[in-house]
């Protein structure tokens, strides 16, 4: 087992790094699909929805950055173009919508398509010993596990 500078297996690290490249870019395309339902929600909801969704992507872009920084931290390179991004697309693509209800369930599906990808990288963080990468899952999981609760409960539905 070769470990690197950070104390980590070698070979797992890069494992996780590919893992947490899939995870950035089905982030950017959640932060995308924010900044779209953001400019274009109409409705009696507009003004609690509108702040909303500014909240969700503001923390979006802050999570972006931070799981590309961790991919460096690994000793990867962070994916940053949008055919990457596309390629390992999970989180479904929202396109021009401007209905409440639309938008929410949009969000909640791609919460529930991140939390998917999210578990497996903790648990295989868990399995490298990678604390840095199995804290910043298990805080990201908490975090959309409350706003997928919180998105359910707007839309009168069981969690």
């Amino acid at each position: 087992m070769t470990l690197n500078s950070i104390g980590l297996d070698s070979s797992k690290t890069k494992d996780l790094a590919h893992d947490l490249n899939i995870l950035l870019g089905n982030f950017q395309i959640y932060y995308q699909n924010l900044r779209g339902i953001h400019w274009n929600i109409k409705g009696r909801g507009f003004f609690d929805l509108h702040a909303k969704f500014e909240e969700l992507y503001d923390d979006a872009n802050i999570k972006v950055d931070e799981i590309a920084e961790r991919i460096l931290t690994l000793g990867e390179t962070p994916l940053h173009t949008f055919a990457d991004y596309s390629a390992s697309a999970k989180v479904p693509v929202g396109k021009d919508i401007s209905e409440d209800v639309k938008a929410v369930r949009l969000i909640v599906r791609s919460l529930t398509e991140l939390l998917k990808i999210e578990r497996d990288i903790l648990e295989k963080s868990g399995d490298a010993n990678d604390e840095g990468t199995n804290s910043m899952m298990s805080d990201f999981i908490t975090e959309q596990e409350k706003t997928v609760w919180m998105m359910k409960a707007w839309l009168n539905e069981e969690v």
